[in-house]
This record gives C-alpha cells, sequence and structure tokens, in this order.
C-alpha cells in the first residue's frame, strides 16, 4: 500500500461512533506502520453517530480527491417512525410530541414517496453542521437558541418502500450530497398527516463504494498493520532519531 501517494478505503462506519472516531483509528495504525507523528487521513462525507455504513477514507495526497468522492451519488436504508417528533428528528433527542399514526396506509404512503423525488427544496435540520454567522446550527440548537434555516436544493432519484410495520416504515432512498435523510423523515411525517423521526440509518453507498466492499475498522487496521509498502520517489524516510 502506499499510504503517501494515497490510498483511498472503504469502511463500514459501526454504530455509535463518529466519522472522526474511524479517521482517527486508521490514522493512528498509519503512523505506527510509516513511524510518523503526524499523517494527513481525512474522510469523504461525514456520517451521523446513529448511522452505520460507507464511509470513505482517504490518506495522504488522496486527499485532494475528497470532494469529488463525497459529491458522488448516496444510498440509504433508513427506518422511520411514525407518530412521534423529536427536536433532533432522530434518536438524539427525546420525543417531543405525539400524533396519530393509524390512519397511514401503504397505499397512502406509496402515493405520497413519489412526491419527494426529483428536484426538491429540503429544509436542513436545525440540530445539523449548517453554520450560522460562522457557527454550527447544531450548538445554537443544544443552547436552546432559536434557529431559522434556508430551503436548500438537491435531488432525490429514487425512494422505495422495503417494509411496512407500523408505526415503523424502511425505505430505500438515492439521493445527491447534501441530502438529510432525518429531514425526508419530518417532512414524510407531515405530508402524511402525522409525526415522525428517523430510528435506524445505513448509507449503503456512496459513488461506486458499496458497503458489501466496505472493511471494519478492524479489517482496515490489520491491513494497514500487515500490508507490504511501497512508496513514491520523492518521499524521504523518517530519521532515526
Amino acid at each position: 500500500m502506499d499510504f503517501i501517494s494515497g490510498e483511498i478505503i472503504g469502511i463500514d462506519k459501526p454504530l455509535g461512533w463518529t466519522s472522526f472516531d474511524a479517521v482517527k483509528r486508521l490514522r493512528g495504525a498509519i503512523q505506527r506502520r510509516l513511524h510518523v507523528k503526524k499523517f494527513k487521513v481525512g474522510h469523504a462525507g461525514t456520517l451521523d453517530p446513529l448511522a452505520t455504513g460507507v464511509l470513505i477514507v482517504c490518506t495522504g495526497r488522496a486527499t485532494r480527491k475528497i470532494e469529488q468522492l463525497q459529491s458522488g451519488e448516496k444510498e440509504y436504508v433508513a427506518t422511520i417512525r411514525f407518530g412521534a417528533t423529536t427536536p433532533s428528528f432522530d434518536l438524539e433527542t427525546e420525543i417531543d410530541c405525539e400524533y396519530p399514526w393509524e390512519h397511514i396506509t401503504r397505499e397512502k404512503l406509496e402515493e405520497t414517496l413519489p412526491l419527494f423525488t426529483g428536484r426538491i427544496m429540503q429544509v436542513p435540520p436545525v440540530f445539523s453542521a449548517v453554520k450560522i454567522d460562522g457557527k454550527r446550527a447544531y450548538n445554537l440548537a443544544r443552547k436552546g437558541k432559536e434557529v431559522s434555516l434556508k430551503a436548500k436544493p438537491l435531488e432525490i432519484k429514487e425512494m422505495e418502500l422495503l417494509d411496512m410495520t407500523m408505526p415503523d416504515v424502511t425505505v430505500r432512498i438515492v439521493c445527491s450530497k447534501g441530502t438529510y435523510i432525518r429531514a425526508i423523515a419530518r417532512d414524510l411525517g407531515e405530508a402524511l398527516g402525522s409525526g415522525a423521526h428517523l430510528v435506524g440509518l445505513r448509507r449503503t453507498r456512496v459513488g461506486d463504494f458499496s458497503v458489501e466492499s466496505c472493511l471494519t475498522v478492524d479489517e482496515a487496521v490489520e491491513k494497514i498493520s500487515t500490508a507490504s509498502m511501497t512508496f513514491p520517489d520523492d518521499y524521504r524516510l523518517p530519521d532515526a532519531n
């Protein structure tokens, strides 16, 4: 492996880990392998701690490709629970309001999903990394401050109903960069005369990287620790001291 010229590694991020947690673990393994104290490693497209699945990690000079990689089409499998909302639109915060859901039928749901496909405008969640006057929206929201965000254009290419065991519904979503699946849960609840929030999310694809081809964090660390290495011609080994 040539970490200097750059490797692109697909990771299946585990539940409860931040994207930074995964990057930090791989960076540590590479630093130990190269015997250096600092090394450039980054990721393309953040995944929330409550989400699992594809996280693309880039090393060395391949970090220059991060913007290109994270702009790729994404696929998710999302489980949405109707009948209740939370301020964050997922399980990060407690339920703040309950709604009836018994009127939601499969027929009505299948009629509604296509309304969310194509080019749409979406208002990001207030618990998001969107910046307002240089401050992250989620920091303001957690302090109880009022947050107002503008709708942004994006594209939902596909929405497929996979399972309906009310009050939970599982859908497959193919979308563009910048889509908040939590916001889809919010909007879908409103469209169906109820409330909803996200209770499970797995990113199954980013561009050409599918979750089936990804490594676990432990597998990636093992591969880094044992793989034979090559170096670019202009690379100089660190001093023995």
